[in-house]
């Protein structure tokens, strides 16, 4: 790169068609044999009697001393379990601190983690399972109804006999105590279908030397099977690498905050099962030391309640919570003067949302951030409070990564403000899709760009923007409208409190935009206001010439739109 002439301001290099990083380009560890949790352990600089983990629901913590000694103690367990390096190991679970400590323990002995929302199906859950070829599966008695039967099972918890009932077992057992011999749950579970089991318990007290977990994994073995959210397609398993993991803590944590990492108080709503919440929560934020406070499921009040308990300074979040703090009246009834920022992803925000946040919250800034399962999450960034103010950008490229904007018919490289296909490089991208050579060549080149199917562009001082996913612009008699605008405008007005935008089938015109609207219950807003609304601040062809008023927008755990879910509303309305 020294020889090459790259704009300081865009960070493009007109002889390459690049866009480079602005940021410092970031030295990774070079010992090959590093794994994730080793990284994670031996790279922090905490006091071991430091708070790792809050559970904001029960109130149970766990200190950096004992997490360090429960991941590896599990992990020594696991082996002594059977599980050998290489194996998958199916992790079905809400947030929790058994969770990020199952997680670590599986990479730390040398086998792959695949986790999925745990409100799936159990067909949904038996073909992930298929597919990943997963040996072991680990989950809280709450969900075991739904994984495949005959497998070996790790209980997250011992079970009561509130897990008893739940399974319809509470008749067959003793009710004269909540715990339960080993030899009745054994019983128990083999009615369930689970022969060979153990309980997280009695693997942390497992009489096995703590394995040699120096041999038990490199930097270029997989660490997880992340499959993408299919929201646009059949989902695929993405191959996460222990050095996409450790290439990515090196990423979030660059840049050091307002307030010390250590001194930081993280609330986490974000799935941990999802490729952000298992990057940010389970391994950067741990690297360095800050406390993290765990929500099983967002609930606004919840929320608030306990941003105001625990003193939140960061909340990252998916847009439509960031949405409801921006525009719920409930919001003020809390003390939430600890915030310092509310981190954004997953879809662009628009100005108008972006605006009622910052006046209502006038002190927090909002950073915003873009990627992909494929990136192991975050591709660009927003670092700082000023780089927060560039309203509608993702940030700055991240270090040590590289982007091309690739013009969709013709495929030449495409200078600042130019809209093309984000192409990204670097050492997050994804080893490749799990046993699908077919669809891995579709989306990483031989050069190792990711051909990423987003819509966006790099403006003249190096701001990452995205417009929208290429396989949802809307053809309008042969115009491309994005829905991300539209959607934007509408969350604009005062009586809309959520809404999405998708193409729906017209002889005449192809396609045409249609709207989802959530409304304010005390509203008399009607379809053709909406229409007007719109087509009062846009071109003729981008105009809403379809509304359908819903309850709330369907949408997948990292806050993506659904919209098989909106396509089959909108036909049952034909």
């Amino acid at each position: 790169m020294q020889n090459l002439a790259i704009d300081p301001k865009s960070g493009f290099c007109e002889a390459t068609g690049i866009y480079y990083s602005k940021r410092e380009h970031l030295k990774l560890p070079a010992d090959p044999s590093l794994t994730l949790p080793k990284f994670i352990f031996h790279h922090q600089r905490v006091h071991p009697t430091a708070t790792a983990y809050i559970d904001a629901t029960t109130g149970a913590s766990l200190s950096y001393g004992q997490l360090k000694s429960q991941v590896f103690s599990l992990a020594a367990g696991m082996s002594s379990f059977g599980v050998q390096p290489g194996d998958v190991v199916f992790i079905l679970s809400p947030n929790s601190i058994a969770f990020a400590v199952s997680l670590l323990a599986t990479m730390a002995c040398g086998a792959i983690a695949t986790t999925t929302n745990p409100l799936n199906t159990p067909s949904e859950i038996a073909k992930q399972a298929s597919d990943s070829r997963a040996k072991f599966f680990v989950s809280p008695p709450s969900l075991i109804s739904k994984l495949p039967k005959l497998v070996p099972l790790i209980l997250l918890k011992d079970l009561d006999m509130n897990d008893l009932e739940h399974l319809g077992l509470a008749n067959k057992s003793p009710k004269k105590s909540l715990e339960l011999d080993r030899q009745t749950l054994a019983s128990l579970l083999a009615k369930r279908g689970f022969p060979r089991f153990a309980t997280f318990s009695e693997l942390l007290q497992s009489k096995n030397s703590l394995v040699s977990l120096d041999s038990c994994g490199r930097q270029d073995d997989t660490a997880a099977l992340l499959y993408s959210s299919g929201t646009t397609g059949t989902s695929k398993g993405v191959i996460i690498t222990h050095r996409n993991f450790i290439a990515q803590v090196q990423t979030m944590t660059h840049i050091e905050g307002i307030i010390p990492w250590a001194s930081s108080i993280y609330m986490c709503i974000i799935p941990m099962f999802h490729v952000y919440g298992m990057a940010c929560f389970v391994c950067a934020l741990l690297a360095k030391g800050s406390t993290v406070v765990l929500q099983q499921r967002f609930d606004l009040v919840e929320t608030l309640r306990t941003i105001e308990k625990y003193r939140i300074t960061h909340a990252p979040v998916v847009p439509p919570v960031l949405i409801a703090l921006a525009k719920s009246p409930v919001v003020q009834k809390f003390d939430l003067s600890s915030l310092v920022a509310v981190g954004s992803g997953a879809a662009p925000l628009g100005k108008d949302v972006m605006d009622a946040f910052t006046k209502r919250f006038p002190n927090v800034y909002l950073p915003q951030g873009y990627g992909l399962t494929e990136s192991t999450a975050v591709g660009a960034n927003s670092a700082t409070p000023e780089e927060a103010r560039q309203y509608g950008s993702a940030g700055l490229i991240a270090p040590n990564m590289e982007f091309k904007i690739v013009d969709v018919d013709s495929r030449a490289l495409l200078p600042p403000n130019q809209r093309g296909e984000i192409w990204m490089r670097g050492p997050t991208i994804m080893k490749g899709y799990f046993s699908n050579p077919g669809e891995t060549a579709t989306v990483l080149d031989r050069e190792g760009w990711l051909h990423t199917g987003d819509l966006g562009y790099v403006n003249e001082d190096g701001f990452v923007y995205i417009v929208d996913r290429l396989k949802e612009l809307i053809k309008y008699k042969g115009f491309q409208v994005a829905p991300a605008e539209l959607v934007a405008m509408l969350l604009s007005h005062p009586m809309i409190l959520d809404a999405a935008v998708i193409p729906f089938p017209d002889q005449e015109a192809g396609q045409i935009p249609h709207a989802f609207i959530v409304r304010d219950k005390q509203s008399a807003l009607m379809e053709e206001d909406v229409i007007k609304y719109v087509a009062d601040q846009v071109a003729p062809y981008k105009k809403i010439r379809r509304v359908t008023f819903v309850p709330s927008i369907p949408k997948s755990a990292s806050g993506k739109i659904l919209r098989g879910e909106l396509i089959k509303i909108a036909n049952s309305r034909l």
